[in-house]
């Protein structure tokens, strides 16, 4: 009779040790959709339109039933996806969290390199998902690029050549030519010599001129 007992309580005990976990809380249908587009973005990157709902809801610590209840179906998973990842914002954000109090060359070398990085990432998702030429301007009311990278070189307007306002697309073409693999294959560029070449020019110096600030009533820029 005691050993009995003594089986019953040990298989109680067992039980109660491999009982599952708890779940976790639920999330509301916003943040359970982020977290699944957050997850999706690095897989649409690597497979484009080929990843699965399966690959998706793995990724997103979900069941797949979760992802069609949550999008409908996989195309708007990927729909969505590629908007939050080619939305300028973060890029926009980043650029304000520059220091203006630094030298001019590591403001430029920071713009750039951010510029190279958003402009590496578009062209890998296009690339995935098969398509081609610079992707939909939406509306916006948020401070835009050019206003942004003029209010960063303001400590420094005494050195520029050119007026502050037209710095910031010189920037961008220069980081998007460099970002596009083709041209980078032949004859490499390194991120030192463009930000050389975008701060000292290749002939010396010029004498200084007054920067101006043009209208920012502007097509707002992708980024």
């Amino acid at each position: 009779m005691l050993t009995h007992y003594s089986e019953r309580v040990t298989r109680t005990d067992a039980s109660a040790e491999a009982a599952p976990a708890r779940r976790a809380p639920a999330m509301s249908p916003e943040d359970r959709r982020a977290q699944i587009v957050d997850a999706a973005i690095p897989l649409v990157m690597a497979h484009g339109v080929a990843v699965t709902s399966r690959q998706i809801a793995e990724a997103a610590g979900v069941a797949e039933g979760t992802v069609f209840r949550a999008f409908g179906d996989k195309d708007a998973v990927i729909e969505a996806a590629v908007t939050k990842y080619l939305d300028p914002e973060p890029l926009r954000e980043q650029l304000r969290r520059i220091d203006p109090n630094v030298s001019l060359e590591f403001t430029v070398r920071q713009v750039v390199a951010a510029l190279q990085d958003r402009f590496h990432g578009m062209f890998t998702m296009m690339a995935a998902l098969g398509r081609s030429g610079p992707p939909e301007r939406r509306p916006s009311t948020r401070a835009d690029y050019t206003s942004i990278v003029t209010e960063l070189l303001e400590p420094e307007l005494d050195r520029l050549r050119v007026p502050a306002d037209r710095v910031a697309p010189f920037l961008r073409l220069l980081a998007f030519a460099s970002s596009i693999e083709v041209f980078q294959a032949s004859m490499p560029i390194e991120l030192d010599e463009l930000i050389d070449l975008a701060v000292n020019g290749i002939a010396g110096e010029a004498p200084a001129m007054q920067a101006s600030v043009t209208s920012h009533n502007k097509e707002d820029a992708p980024c």
